[in-house]
């Protein structure tokens, strides 16, 4: 026997370890973990739970669908690859995005000499009505636009703070900063965000 990430006792069965807690009930360390130990069945949980975030946290970083969708499932690769390597030294979400950051930098660095950038498409929604939908398509490009005029490591700061919902410290981590460069980062990225808007809009849109 032995004790669960969680402290749960945990049997050994043909050189796997099956745990106590049902799967549903495990939070993202434990499951990553069970993953790491061996139990396959961890990653769906994992994967339904952060490959949405994941993807519009690309899309929006990238600022193009096909891009984003490619990183997306390299991340989850890196991750399936290292997974007996992984300790919880970190939060599984922090340590994910680390992940996806990295494919992104990755990314850049091997195509910095071509522009890849362009506006992804989203899905409309048919409850709204089509001045709204008009409206809306408007307000969302002008936004990506100013997220993509940011300096790279500013609109990754922002995103992994506004979109992935990571601590300044878990963005630290996430980009191999100190914290007060992450918090730089953010800061600055917030206040050209809201230059630029407020510089582009005209009577109409207020």
């Amino acid at each position: 026997m032995t004790e669960t990430p969680t402290g749960e006792t945990a049997l050994a069965a043909d050189g796997r370890l099956a745990y106590a807690r049902p799967m549903a009930g495990a939070d993202d360390t434990e499951l990553m973990q069970r993953y790491a130990d061996g139990d396959h069945t961890a990653f769906e949980p994992l994967y339904r739970r952060h490959n949405d975030a994941v993807y519009r946290y690309l899309v929006r970083l990238s600022g193009n669908a096909a891009t984003a969708e490619e990183l997306a499932q390299e991340a989850w690769t890196k991750l399936i690859d290292a997974r007996r390597r992984y300790h919880a030294s970190a939060q599984f979400r922090t340590y994910l995005f680390r992940i996806a950051h990295n494919a992104f930098i990755d990314r850049v660095r091997r195509h910095r000499h071509r522009e890849e950038t362009l506006l992804a498409e989203p899905a409309a929604d048919s409850r709204q009505a089509p001045d709204a939908l008009s409206d809306n398509e408007a307000l969302r490009q002008r936004f990506q636009a100013a997220l993509l005029a940011l300096p790279i490591d500013q609109r990754d700061a922002w995103l992994l703070h506004e979109e992935a919902g990571l601590s300044i410290d878990a963005v630290a981590s996430a980009t191999g900063v100190n914290r007060e460069t992450a918090k730089s980062r953010i800061r600055y990225a917030v206040r050209k965000l809201k230059d630029r808007l407020a510089a582009e809009l005209v009577p109409g849109d207020v």
